[in-house]
């Protein structure tokens, strides 16, 4: 943590000012453990999101990409820790849960690949927040990078940062794939409401096409 420190007071001036990262609502950034979710349209997601606001933010990050000498020493050094992508990687779900347990703020884009120029609620969201969520009993931070389609350098990035959705809000009853699904729905909609107004989210707008993929 005192590692970031210095990082986050060496480049979050530098990443403001190239990103033009514009924040809405840090006042709505925890200080328990919790997950921050967001859509995700570029790799320097993560920079404008680390920027935008004061604490450390853990990602988990496909095991590729620790295997790049100075891309894994720079995404150490944010905080990212690695995942496997191509199966059920308990060993980092675990640690996933006790970091969230101890306080940190764990950052997940649900939709599981950089998605850019795409309107975020015609895109597919992975259920595994859903279960990440239930087994950490985790309250979900919402947040919303909004751009011109895309994260990138001299043009406005604003992080839309949303009241925090309790662990209770999520409506589980069970464990299961199902509710898992509908939860990351549900999650997702209120990520997108910040772009786009209360009811003009992910999961409304699948049940209103007579498609809800998340029931």
């Amino acid at each position: 943590m005192g590692f970031y420190n210095v990082i986050y007071k060496l480049f979050a001036r530098p990443v403001r000012a190239i990103w033009r990262v514009k924040a809405e609502g840090v006042e709505n950034v925890p200080d328990h453990g919790c997950i921050l979710v967001a859509n995700h349209t570029s790799v320097t997601d993560v920079l404008v999101l680390e920027a935008a606001q004061k604490r450390q933010i853990r990602f988990m990050a496909k095991k590729e990409l620790f295997k790049v000498p100075l891309l894994s020493s720079l995404i150490k050094a944010l905080g990212a820790y690695p995942v496997d992508r191509g199966g059920a990687d308990v060993k980092s779900l675990k640690l996933t849960f006790k970091m969230i347990a101890d306080g940190d703020l764990i950052g997940i884009f649900p939709q599981g690949t950089r998605c850019p120029n795409t309107d975020p609620r015609e895109t597919e969201v992975k259920s595994g927040i859903g279960m990440i969520a239930y087994h950490a009993k985790a309250d979900i931070l919402p947040v919303y990078i909004d751009n011109k389609g895309k994260t990138r350098a001299f043009r406005r990035n604003t992080v839309k940062i949303g009241k925090l959705i309790p662990f209770g809000e999520l409506g589980f009853e069970k464990a299961g794939r199902a509710e898992y699904e509908r939860a990351a729905g549900y999650i997702f909609s209120k990520v997108c409401e910040l772009k786009y107004g209360e009811g003009n989210g992910y999961a409304v707008r699948e049940q209103e096409d007579g498609t809800d993929q998340n029931s």
